[in-house]
């Protein structure tokens, strides 16, 4: 039983940030703006929250100040993705192309401004943010263990932001105009709603998504950042083709994925698995080829936004 505890405990740290960057990807995408510039959203995310939380960290107890990094981290990614959108809507520029170029900007940019600020390129924390028991709820049997011991604020986060981005997407004009520009913009533009306005939202609303992504990784897994997400951008696009660009499939390909992930990552904590005796490069490479497997397998049935990395030009309609 502690063997299931620990294991749905780390698919937790792992499935949570992919959950909520994957869902920042969704309104993107829905929009009709292409998005692959996660992994550097989650990257600046990660840098400017975890310097936060390292110069102020002695100042403030545990959970106020992770509260106030994530809302830094929030701010950073929808300042970076300011230029994808820009380059995106108002310069009709290939998505792909300003998508990477924030890419390979962001983890030198990290690097650079923490070298210049420390010497070195890691920036160091204290992790105080572990929950060891949720009071009253920690108590309750098997669900306390599995959901309110030894979490994270981050955890419970994760969730009210997926109910969040459902009844966003599915319960509200704005919503129903979100999904309608990345369908069919002419038409949405025809009934008078600004197309330009919306993706903004979007790209802005996955920016910042993306940016809480980034710090919620760093946080649960490490006790320092050195400018990269290991890849985790890119995993939660996966995620986001996987999840067919809806909330509760997000969900389910999300949790799937970072099984997966804890397997690689904490795989000499199973005994089930020392015991195969396996070589530990097997497991660390389980992600990677079962993200390979499952887009094999279902991309032929992926049904993305039809208009989605289509630049839109008013003045053509």
């Amino acid at each position: 039983m502690n063997t299931i505890f620990f294991l749905v405990q780390q698919t937790m740290f792992f499935s949570i940030p992919l959950l909520i960057v994957a869902l920042g990807g969704m309104f993107s995408e829905r929009s009709g703006i292409v998005n692959i510039a996660l992994e550097g959203i989650m990257i600046t995310g990660a840098f400017a929250g975890i310097l936060f939380i390292n110069v102020f960290q002695g100042a403030l107890p545990g959970q106020p100040i992770l509260i106030l990094g994530l809302i830094v981290a929030a701010l950073s990614g929808m300042l970076i993705s300011l230029t994808h959108a820009y380059a995106s809507v108002n310069m009709s520029a290939n998505q792909v192309i300003s998508g990477t170029a924030i890419n390979m900007f962001a983890p030198a940019f990290a690097i650079y401004v923490a070298r210049m600020l420390r010497t070195v390129q890691q920036i160091p924390f204290v992790n105080q943010f572990r929950i060891r028991s949720v009071p009253v709820l920690g108590e309750i049997p098997i669900i306390g263990n599995l959901l309110f011991q030894n979490t994270y604020l981050t955890t419970y986060l994760g969730f009210i932001i997926l109910v969040a981005s459902w009844f966003v997407l599915y319960n509200t004009r704005f919503g129903l105009r979100l999904r309608a520009c990345g369908e069919h913009p002419q038409a949405a533009d025809s009934v008078g709603i600004n197309v330009y306005k919306i993706r903004y939202a979007g790209v802005l609303i996955s920016g910042a998504l993306a940016g809480i992504g980034g710090l919620v990784f760093v946080v649960p897994t490490s006790t320092n950042f050195n400018a990269t997400v290991s890849g985790y951008g890119f995993l939660a696009l996966a995620v986001l083709i996987f999840g067919q660009w809806k909330p509760s499939r997000i969900l389910v390909a999300a949790f799937f994925f970072g099984l997966m992930k804890t397997i690689a990552a904490a795989y000499s904590g199973i005994p089930f698995l020392v015991g195969l005796g396996m070589p530990s490069d097997f497991y660390k490479m389980t992600p990677y080829v079962a993200t390979l497997v499952v887009l094999a397998f279902t991309s032929k049935k992926s049904q993305a936004p039809r208009a989605a990395g289509i630049p839109y030009d008013k003045a053509s309609r």
